[in-house]
């Protein structure tokens, strides 16, 4: 078994790993996170139906208002927002295979005090 090259393949592979265990369920849909380099993405997904329920990104945010680690937390309140008002009170958290720091921890406090539950 070799190397794996590059660190995006590596990530793949962490989220694979992840995903063995992670699923999402009517009851506890999955909130997946992407990161690019000038973006932060998330979306809540019912993986039984291969259903995205709700979706939110540093996109929609005004063009210069936050640095990235900023944005990713507002992007974290929206989709808690819009998953709330899809009806969804409880989540399993899916770092995308990203390491539980900067980005995508702001994105996970800024859900979890819009009142999202994992």
């Amino acid at each position: 078994m070799g190397r794996i090259k590059t660190p995006y393949a590596a990530r793949i592979v962490r989220h694979q790993r992840l995903r063995q265990h992670l699923a999402g369920t009517a009851e506890r849909p999955r909130l997946n996170v992407f990161r690019s380099g000038r973006y932060t993405y998330a979306q809540v997904v019912d993986d039984e139906l291969g259903q995205t329920l709700a979706a939110a990104s540093s996109r929609e945010l005004a063009a210069d208002a936050f640095a990235k680690t900023g944005a990713a937390g507002e992007v974290g309140k929206l989709i808690a927002q819009r998953a709330k008002a899809k009806g969804v009170k409880k989540v399993v958290f899916d770092r995308g295979g990203y390491q539980y720091h900067g980005r995508v921890k702001a994105l996970a406090e800024g859900a979890r005090e819009e009142g999202l539950e994992f």
